[in-house]
């Protein structure tokens, strides 16, 4: 029996102990443009009788470019709701791959009878047009048992940024409670900078700001930790404001790269019926100002609002973001929640006339009645508003969304997940929302948890769904391989739509739809790893030919 079995596979796969990997869609050429990241995989099986270690050294004349990290595998206890579609690797409680975790000086493990993988990057922006070879080989006590070599062919042409917005929702709240740390002291801005700048890298252009303690996922009555970017102050007058914190977050963004920001939501989840938490020195004391106890579209809370906004709007124009800004009324209102959600609407609509508004809902009602100018549908309700169309129109999914339709939950195949960017292509759309992108709290946010242990918010949602990151003892992210699917996506998104610059939108759609195929919709698609290799292959192809 071969000691060290070895078997290369795409990033789509998810690598099972007790099952060996297809290696369906591999090939020995992948193809790409400047300035993306390729991934794909070294699966192995260790036929030992006994444990061992193994080495990873990398060949190549870009070795800079290349990347290796180990596949680890997480506790999912809650993987899946108990009704859910045949599209699932498995809905039984156990330990996936999730987590990349980078390889330390003693090299990787080596369990018996068990399938691993390794997750190799290959990062383009640095790379020539033309062949790069990669070779991957893992070393036993100085001996070379298992190699694996891939060809990546760079077009000569770049990779364009996203042309519309995508944010996954940024818990600044979690990263002070996970590492210990006082909000907004010099160590927090350093832990949140090293997230967003993770976040930026894989695609993610949107930030979640919190000019006040975001009402989300919070229980009624409950609250989360404290995290105020603008300070407020009551005098006799009304109120004053200070923006200090406000401008570093802003200065922070676009050092970053972030190219839009997204404002807390106004009023509380679920219906707009209270206000969110606002923090304000009153009498030379630090008190909450509302909240839980605040009626949403009160005398009180509207005339504070209205100071407010006056205030952060001179400030947007000020810092030169105004256009790129966009504001919440309350998150995901129900059709019984409409009075409410319309009520609070009125109170700050001509505060912020001529300013982007947008908010996740499922109601096409919400639009149809003026209350929404850029609704954010989630995908499984979205074909009445393809039918009459919103002249912007986003997408998001969520713990909501698990029969038929895109997610990115960790026991789903990574075809499902990849699939996003191509349907977003299709269908026009306007923005992506996402609410996880670092959650780690229970549902509600009654208690903090640790994510490396807990992944699915205390048994709330289907494992995955809160986060994207790990949070890494050192202060930085550790990657998901969910998070480089999503990268993989919005890479996809943006190769067609320079492809559709160079050729025209018919070009792009019979690469995604070349005749004789599987239309692509939202809750009907190509389901497999074999689909999304060849479309993109098509893509490339046809850009190369207008380039060279």
């Amino acid at each position: 029996m071969e000691l060290l079995k070895i078997k290369k596979i795409t990033s789509l796969e998810k690598v099972f102990p007790d099952q060996e990997p297809s290696g369906e869609g591999m090939e020995d050429v992948i193809t790409a443009l400047k300035k993306e990241t390729v991934s794909f995989q070294m699966a192995y099986y260790w036929g030992g009788q006994r444990k061992g270690r193994a080495q990873v050294q990398v060949t190549s004349d870009d070795k800079e470019q290349v990347r290796v990290r180990s596949v680890r595998l997480v506790p999912c206890e809650y993987p899946a709701h108990m009704v859910a579609d045949d599209d699932y690797l498995t809905t039984k409680p156990g330990l996936y791959p999730d987590l990349l975790s980078d390889i330390q000086p003693w090299g990787v493990e080596l369990i018996s009878g068990q399938w691993k993988s390794l997750w190799i990057d290959v990062d383009t922006s640095g790379l020539t047009a033309g062949d790069h070879t990669v070779k991957v080989d893992m070393v036993v006590e100085g001996e070379v048992l298992g190699s694996t070599i891939e060809m990546i062919h760079v077009v000569d042409a770049e990779l364009p940024q996203m042309a519309v917005p995508h944010t996954e929702w940024f818990h600044s709240d979690c990263l002070a409670n996970y590492y210990g740390v006082e909000v907004f002291s010099e160590e927090h801005w350093k832990i949140v900078e090293n997230f967003v700048r993770t976040a930026v890298k894989r695609k993610c252009n949107m930030l979640l700001t919190p000019v006040f303690t975001p009402p989300l996922d919070t229980a009624i009555g409950g609250e989360r930790r404290t995290v105020q970017l603008v300070d407020v102050h009551v005098t006799e007058d009304g109120y004053t404001f200070g923006f200090d914190k406000f401008e570093r977050w802003v200065d922070m963004c676009k050092r970053c790269g972030i190219k839009y920001y997204e404002i807390s939501h106004l009023f509380s989840q679920w219906g707009a019926t209270m206000a969110p938490k606002v923090m304000g020195e009153k009498d030379g004391k630090l008190v909450q100002l509302f909240g839980w106890d605040t009626e949403a579209a009160g005398k009180e809370y509207s005339e504070f609002l209205h100071q407010f906004l006056a205030a952060l709007k001179s400030e947007l124009v000020k810092l030169g973001i105004s256009e790129v800004t966009y504001f919440h009324i309350s998150d995901e209102p129900s059709q019984e929640q409409f009075d409410s959600y319309k009520a609070a609407k009125e109170v700050v609509e001509k505060d912020l006339e001529g300013y982007q508004m947008m908010d996740a809902l499922s109601d096409y009602e919400f639009y149809e009645k003026g209350l929404v100018s850029q609704p954010v549908c989630a995908v499984n309700h979205i074909q009445p508003f393809l039918e009459k169309r919103p002249e912007k129109l986003w997408g998001y999914y969520c713990t909501g969304q698990y029969v038929d339709v895109t997610n990115r939950f960790i026991v789903q195949p990574g075809y499902r997940t990849r699939i996003l960017g191509t349907q977003m292509y299709k269908y026009q759309l306007d923005g992506f929302l996402h609410w996880g992108y670092n959650f780690y709290n229970a549902e509600h946010s009654i208690f903090p948890i640790d994510p490396y242990r807990c992944t699915d918010a205390a048994g709330a949602f289907p494992s995955g769904d809160p986060f994207l990151v790990y949070p890494r003892a050192d202060g930085e992210p550790e990657e998901s391989l969910r998070i480089m699917l999503m990268d993989e996506a919005m890479s996809d998104l943006c190769a067609m739509n320079y492809l559709e610059k160079l050729a025209g939108r018919d070009v792009v759609m019979s690469c995604i739809e070349p005749e004789g195929g599987e239309k692509v919709e939202f809750a009907s698609y190509p389901r497999s790893v074999s689909y999304l290799v060849e479309m993109r292959k098509r893509v490339n192809r046809e850009i190369e030919k207008r380039v060279k």
